[in-house]
């Protein structure tokens, strides 16, 4: 989860700062050769890319991930020092070997076949890779039983390659935390300015993607932690209808809006993804809502005629007023029209803002009971929220040395999921918000909403905690639980800025073909030169 604008509403928060400032220090400087002629023979390679050089004998799976393993070992853990990778899949390379043999004899099991990808750290893998949502606090949980996602891309014949950090806990420890910074793996940095942060909270599957670290990533999102790293690395994100992917195996924040989702360089890997991990699973009623509803191929909508005859809410309401972001987007507008997409004003969704304490209140009533149940069975230090913020008081220097965990103590002091307050607030929350996003649709016979998915990246800071840059309004379709892409639209003072599309429930195919024409029209997506500052030429 990003840090969102409910949190800041409730919270004191930093003065605003100018969005393209240069950023104070917060660890020692090294001195460190910039790649910017890169040189990775694998830069910006596209699942149909490497299926068709596995598939004429130039690479393997094994040579593939063996390439992305040694280009994690000098771009994430020395060279420019991303820090995106929290663990590496020690039986990487076994499983890469087993899909070339596998291949050699004829079997080709998906469009993943023999693809190295990286997951969140906070999704559980039956192997000798811990899952620890970035604390130390669960250092030692190694589970059981494979995520119902990471089962379906084994199927698949994906190579997991590791786990990516994150901002710890999914963020939802302090109102005052630094995204992409937790406990166990440290601080991620943006790749395309080493100094500005990631975002949240899945901070280590933006950047990876960003850096060419694998093919494909994925994320979980709560509220932005999808839409806000992908936007802010460069990428693609796609946050998925709730119940489109199973949650069964995830370290939950609430049962009411997460989910994990694909974070790709390109709609095309985006949607291969989408459609390897979903299905029915009986771990997670929610999946059940999505019987009849979903594609194991969402390839299928990838149409460079997406946008024609499509109509396109927007709402200024959204809008800061930054120049460059206008000029930005203004282009994006003329864009999307040039392709046969009609935009249409809309105004309503802004009141949704109102909302954001109810929001809020649900998700620390859903974290304490989510949490609780999960932790009863892991293999961690702690066994509950209670014993997790006491360790963390017990081991306060490492733990919390930037930030505290009042957002844990906050939800520790919650009754459970018959409490009145927490039932009201659903109520409305859930009510006013889907309400509102399908009227607005169906007054104006709407195919998609979209907008600025955020600012540009704001600095690292361990004393303050992360700033708001103005931009970007994830609630609507997090909250209602309804589907949200971010595709890139350009760049402001070197840092990404992407344009988002979200849609009713179930309606990933429509968003990936809007989404895909609209990428090929524009071609924003650039790689990264892992700069030190703003102001490096």
């Amino acid at each position: 989860m990003k840090r969102r604008s409910f949190i800041q509403n409730i919270a004191l928060v930093s003065a605003a700062i100018p969005l393209i400032e240069s950023c104070a220090p917060q660890e020692k400087k090294e001195e460190v050769k910039q790649n910017v002629e890169d040189p990775f023979a694998l830069n910006e390679i596209t699942v149909d890319e490497l299926q068709q050089k596995m598939k004429s004998g130039e690479l393997t799976s094994r040579k593939i991930t063996e390439m992305y393993l040694q280009r994690i070992e000098s771009i994430d853990k020395n060279g420019p020092k991303i820090n995106s990778v929290i663990e590496i899949n020690p039986e990487a390379l076994a499983i890469a070997e087993a899909m070339d043999a596998e291949r050699t004899s004829g079997k080709v099991r998906s469009a993943l076949h023999g693809i190295p990808i990286l997951i969140k750290d906070n999704i559980d893998t039956a192997d000798k890779m811990m899952n620890t949502a970035g604390s130390i606090a669960l250092e030692g949980n190694f589970p059981a039983q494979d995520s119902f996602i990471v089962k379906r891309l084994r199927e698949a014949g994906a190579v997991l390659l590791g786990k990516t950090n994150l901002s710890e806990w999914a963020n939802f420890r302090s109102t005052k935390s630094t995204s992409g910074w937790s406990s166990r793996g440290g601080q991620t940095k943006n790749p395309y300015v080493l100094d500005r942060n990631p975002s949240g909270s899945s901070s280590g599957s933006g950047a990876a993607v960003a850096a060419n670290l694998c093919a494909i990533a994925i994320g979980t999102e709560t509220d932005g932690s999808i839409i806000s790293p992908a936007s802010n690395c460069g990428a693609v994100g796609i946050k998925p209808t709730v119940g489109l992917w199973s949650r069964s195996g995830i370290i939950p924040i609430s049962h009411t809006q997460d989910t994990a989702g694909p974070i790709a360089r390109s709609v095309k890997d985006a949607a291969f993804l989408l459609g390897a991990c979903t299905g029915v699973d009986d771990r997670d009623m929610a999946t059940k809502r999505s019987e009849g509803k979903f594609s194991t191929d969402y390839t299928s909508f990838i149409d460079k005629k997406g946008l024609k005859g499509k109509r396109l809410g927007f709402e200024k309401g959204f809008l800061k007023g930054h120049v460059l972001i206008d000029e930005l987007l203004a282009k994006a507008m003329d864009q999307l029209k040039n392709q046969g997409a009609e935009i249409i004003e809309i105004e309503g969704l802004k009141k949704l803002e109102e909302y954001g304490k109810d929001e809020y209140t649900v998700l620390l009533y859903e974290f304490k009971t989510d949490l609780n149940k999960y932790l009863s069975t892991a293999k961690g230090k702690v066994k509950s929220l209670k014993d997790l913020i006491e360790f963390n008081k017990q081991n306060e220097a490492k733990a919390m040395p930037w930030f505290k965990q009042e957002i844990l103590e906050q939800s520790e002091a919650k009754g459970d999921l018959s409490s009145k307050e927490y039932l009201e607030a659903l109520n409305r929350l859930l009510k006013v918000t889907r309400d509102t996003i399908n009227k607005t649709m169906d007054d104006h016979q709407l195919d998609a909403i979209c907008w600025p998915s955020n600012g540009p990246a704001s600095c690292i800071d361990w004393v303050n905690g992360d700033y708001s840059t103005g931009y970007g309004f994830t609630s609507p379709a997090a909250v209602a639980g309804y589907p949200h892409i971010t595709v890139p639209m350009g760049f402001v003072g070197g840092l990404p800025v992407g344009l988002s599309f979200f849609g009713r429930e179930f309606s990933e195919g429509k968003l990936i073909s809007v989404a895909y024409a609209y990428e090929q029209a524009s071609m924003n997506r650039k790689a990264p030169e892992f700069k030190k500052s703003v102001s490096e030429s």
